[in-house]
């Protein structure tokens, strides 16, 4: 389904395994250090781009989400496993590395002039095992879990949320 394509009636997600949801989000503290923030800001799109290039990077899908105002900034991303999300985290050729030694200098620098940074940064992650997750959609464009992996009639899983849930457990 296009982003776009709302959906005709209930959908859930095709997914049937287990899913990482990964969360990473940056806040701007000061405005006006663009200078300081600008390099976390602009990091995560190339390593989007990165990721979106190689289908065997585990990584399924991501949404944006901007609240708080413009200062704090979250991303959603879905993985097919934990092992890929690290094995990405820590490799030296890949941008997350690099990226995340030149936030930790300037995290450093300003700790060290007794100032506070001018971004935050943020992640948290959930392994799902399989049966540990369910979704609707109604009248809705591809989302979440759904745009990641795809949708299909609620009716092939039970109508209900626990009636999907109770489907999937293993």
């Amino acid at each position: 389904m296009a982003p776009t394509t709302l959906s005709r009636g209930r959908t859930t997600d095709a997914h049937e395994g287990g899913v990482v949801v990964f969360l990473i989000g940056m806040r701007i503290n000061r405005w006006r250090a663009v200078r300081q923030w600008w390099p976390t800001f602009k990091a995560m799109p190339a390593m989007l781009r990165e990721l979106a290039k190689d289908p065997d990077s585990g990584m399924a899908g991501f949404r944006v989400v901007v609240g708080g105002g413009l200062r704090e900034i979250t991303l959603i991303q879905y993985w097919r496993d934990a092992d890929r999300l690290l094995a990405y985290a820590s490799a030296a050729d890949r941008h997350h590395r690099p990226a995340w030694q030149a936030f930790n200098r300037r995290a450093r620098a300003a700790s060290a002039a007794d100032r506070a940074p001018a971004v935050g940064i943020w992640h948290e992650t959930f392994q799902v095992p399989a049966g540990g997750h369910e979704s609707v959609y109604v009248g809705m464009p591809s989302f979440g879990l759904g745009q990641a992996f795809g949708t299909q009639p609620v009716g092939k899983r039970g109508d209900t949320a626990a009636q999907r849930l109770a489907g999937r457990q293993g």
